[in-house]
C-alpha cells in the first residue's frame, strides 16, 4: 500500500523573536561545539567497530506534494546497531570521561582505542557511570559502558515503557525506575551519583555540569558532517526535533559555524506537551515546562532546556514549531507507506517531529510565510531513531517494524 495524499496536519509556528542571522558564531559557542572538537570525535568514532555512514534518503514525491524542490531524510536507525543517533553521543561521552579519569591516574593522554587494551579495560571496571533517560540515551550509555568495561546504572521515569527498559538492560546496566517525569529522574540520578561516587553521563547541561554534555553534543555532530557530505546541494531549510536541545544545538551549531549568516533557515520542533524551548523563546529566558509532559514522542518528553544547547539555540534558531502527538503518528505512517516511489522508512515516534511540522507548515499559507517555504526550498530532516520500542511502533503504525523494513529492502 502506497500513500496517495499527504495527511492533513496542524502545527503552531513561532518566528524566534531573538533570532539574528548576523550574530557571529563566536569563541564561546566554538568552545561548546566547534570544528576541532568535531574532528576529534570523527577521528575516534570512525575507528569503533561497527561504524558506518548512515543513509541519506531522497523523497522526491514528498517534496512535490509539499510544494518544495527537495526533501532529504538522514536515517539514523542503523547507527551502531542501537537504533538511534544517540549511539554517537552517550557512548562517546562515556569514552571521553574514562580517558580523562584514567589518563589522570596514569599521567598520560589516552584515546578511546587505548581503553580497549586489557590493562585499561580492567581499570575501567572500577568506574561506574550513570544517567537518566527516556530510552535512547541510556541505551547508548549502557552500550558504551559495556564496550569499555565500566559499571553502569540507568534511571528511567514512570512512563518509560518496559520495552525501552529491556533494551537498556540487555547491555548489562542496572536499570532503576523512579516516580515522576524525566526531569525528576535526572535529579535522582544526580543525587545518587553524589552519594555513591558515580559519574553522570547526561545529555542535558546545567550550572556546574557542562563538560560531559558538551562531549555528547560533539559526538552528535559527526552525523551532521556525514549528512553535509552526502547532500547533492546545501539545504535551504532544516527541521530538527528537540527534547533538552542537544541534538538541535549540534545541528544548528554545525551550520552556523560554517555558513554564518548564509546558513539554512533553522526550525526547532517540539511536542505540544513538552515545548520548553518554545516557551523559553516566548519568555526570552530559560523556562521549564512542568507536570507529566506525557507525549508519545518519548525521546522529546523533556521539560527543562540544556543550558549549553540554549547558548546556541537562543539566537541560532529562526523559528520554533509545536506539534500534537497525532501529527507524529501520521508522519510515521507516511514514511512506512510513502508517496509514489519514495523509499520506505522505519521511523520511531521521536524521529518524525521535523517531518510532521514541515508537512503541516506546507499546508498553511501563514506557516509557509513564517518559515520562508517556497518552490525552491530544499529541506533536510534528521531521522533520529528507528523503532526503538517495537511494540509501540506496531501499535501506532499498524504493522511491525520488521514487516516495514522488509518492504524497504524490496523497494531499495
Amino acid at each position: 500500500m502506497t500513500a496517495s495524499v499527504l495527511p492533513s496536519l496542524t502545527v503552531e509556528c513561532l518566528a524566534n523573536p531573538a533570532a539574528n542571522r548576523m550574530t557571529p558564531y563566536g569563541a564561546r559557542r566554538s568552545e561548546i561545539l566547534g570544528a576541532d572538537a568535531l574532528a576529534l570525535a570523527q577521528r575516534e568514532l570512525t575507528q569503533w567497530q561497527g561504524y558506518a555512514v548512515t543513509p541519506l534518503h531522497s523523497l522526491p514525491a514528498l517534496a512535490q506534494a509539499m510544494g518544495v524542490a527537495s526533501v532529504h531524510y538522514k536515517d539514523e536507525g542503523s547507527r551502531f546497531g542501537l537504533g538511534s543517533f544517540k549511539a554517537l553521543g552517550g557512548a562517546y561521552a562515556v569514552a571521553r570521561l574514562l580517558c580523562r579519569e584514567l589518563g589522570a591516574q596514569l599521567g598520560r593522554t589516552l584515546t578511546t582505542q587505548d581503553l580497549l587494551t586489557p590493562e585499561l579495560h580492567a581499570l575501567c571496571g572500577g568506574i561506574t557511570v550513570t544517567c537518566a533517560t527516556d530510552g535512547n540515551h541510556g541505551r547508548s550509555v549502557a552500550w558504551g559502558a559495556q564496550l569499555f568495561g565500566c559499571q553502569c546504572v540507568i534511571y528511567i521515569h514512570a512512563t518509560v515503557s518496559e520495552g525501552r527498559k529491556e533494551a537498556i538492560a540487555q547491555y548489562g546496566a542496572q536499570v532503576v525506575r523512579t516516580a515522576g517525569n524525566y526531569d525528576d529522574a535526572v535529579r535522582q540520578a544526580d543525587l545518587d551519583a553524589k552519594q555513591y561516587g558515580r559519574f553522570v553521563i547526561s545529555d542535558t547541561s546545567y550550572p556546574g555540569y557542562m563538560e560531559v554534555p558538551r562531549d555528547v553534543m560533539q559526538g552528535y555532530q559527526l552525523m551532521v558532517e556525514e549528512a553535509a557530505q552526502q547532500l547533492p546541494e546545501r539545504p535551504t531549510h532544516i527541521f530538527v526535533q528537540a527534547g533538552v536541545g542537544g541534538l538541535a544545538a549540534a545541528v544548528c551549531g554545525y551550520f552556523w559555524e560554517r555558513d554564518a549568516g548564509d546558513r539554512p533557515i533553522y526550525v526547532v520542533v517540539e511536542p505540544d506537551k513538552a515545548d520548553c524551548l518554545t516557551q523559553s523563546a516566548k519568555a526570552g529566558q530559560l523556562t521549564a515546562v512542568t507536570g507529566d509532559i506525557d507525549t508519545l514522542m518519548a525521546g522529546l518528553a523533556c521539560g527543562e532546556v540544556s543550558h549549553l544547547a540554549w547558548e546556541i539555540l537562543e539566537k541560532g534558531t529562526d523559528a520554533f514549531c509545536v506539534i500534537p502527538d497525532d501529527a507524529a503518528v501520521a508522519a510515521m505512517r507516511l514514511l512506512a507507506h510513502p508517496l509514489g516511489s519514495d523509499p520506505v522508512i522505519v521511523a520511531g515516534e521521536s524521529a518524525v517531529a521535523g517531518v510532521a511540522a514541515a508537512i503541516a507548515a506546507s499546508q498553511s499559507d501563514a506557516a509557509r510565510q513564517t518559515l520562508g517555504l517556497n518552490a525552491d526550498s530544499r529541506i533536510l530532516f534528521f531521522g533520529s531513531e528507528a523503532a526503538t520500542d517495537p511494540a509501540l511502533y506496531e501499535q501506532l503504525v499498524g504493522e511491525s517494524a520488521e514487516a516495514v523494513a522488509a518492504r524497504a529492502k524490496e523497494r531499495a
